[in-house]
């Protein structure tokens, strides 16, 4: 039977001690973009060692982590689309971008000792596990990371709404969209300097107020499962660990109305 979900108040970040894994499963998204660091595409070695460092740090204190990988610094399917590629193609060429990235990281990761599986959507059985829930539910009872790849399989999606969709499956605690920026805000924050950042908010005021934080589906999918999500930084160091221990970072999304 599936556990029951916890309570907004039992989500809500509190001061706990360092060492205490507040979540007990998560689900991080990782965008492609977070690899290419100063550059305009690809995996920068440092920025993905970076990257599997802040995972580290949350992974060592008990919490069993997935991650489902982006691919936007290899290919975007929309952008092929928008210049007259066909869609199907297009996305199928970005599905196959989040392979190569999920690749990297295992190696990141299992580099500072982390055993890592890489499980992907379209099978591919030279290079990666065909994602099958179960598998993937026991590799992380073993402790072991697993990396979430070619989306859900099937085009005409981002990798947002997969990872909400694995969330669910898997039986996360949270999702945590990690990002270069603090939180979700009411603006463009590097454009609009009176950008007010939320501490939390809900589903609805998302989804109401066109918040650029995930794809719709992703967020209406998250609230019909009553799935938090986490919206941090992971480029501050121990941001990811804290967020895992239930220290107040970042924004998260409950379906009660958020405070400022």
């Amino acid at each position: 039977m599936a556990p029951e979900p916890a309570t907004v108040a039992e989500l809500a970040p509190t001061a706990l001690e360092p060492a205490t894994p507040h979540f007990r499963r998560v689900v991080v998204k990782l965008s492609g973009e977070a690899l290419v660091g100063d550059g305009e595409f690809g995996i920068d070695p440092e920025v993905l060692n970076r990257v599997a460092l802040e995972i580290k740090k949350a992974h060592d204190l008990g919490t069993e982590i997935a991650v489902m990988m982006g691919g936007g610094n290899i290919f975007r399917g929309l952008a092929g689309a928008r210049r007259g590629m066909n869609r199907v193609t297009a996305d199928l060429m970005g599905m196959l971008g989040t392979v190569i990235n999920g690749l990297a990281l295992r190696d990141a990761l299992e580099a500072h000792g982390m055993p890592t599986r890489v499980q992907t959507a379209i099978e591919m059985h030279q290079v990666a596990e065909p994602y099958i829930r179960g598998r993937a539910i026991r590799h992380l009872e073993k402790g072991r990371v697993v990396v979430f790849c070619a989306g859900s399989g099937n085009p005409f999606f981002t990798t947002d709404t997969p990872a909400a969709l694995r969330a669910a499956e898997i039986g996360a605690d949270i999702l945590i969209k990690a990002t270069r920026v603090d939180g979700i805000y009411s603006a463009d924050p590097e454009r609009d300097p009176s950008a007010e950042r939320f501490s939390t908010i809900s589903y609805l005021e998302v989804l109401n107020l066109g918040l650029q934080v995930m794809d719709n589906t992703a967020v209406t999918l998250c609230m019909d499962n009553r799935l938090p999500l986490l919206v941090l930084d992971l480029f501050r160091p121990g941001n990811l660990a804290a967020a895992v221990s239930g220290q107040p970072v970042g924004t998260l999304v409950t379906d009660e109305q958020g405070i400022r």
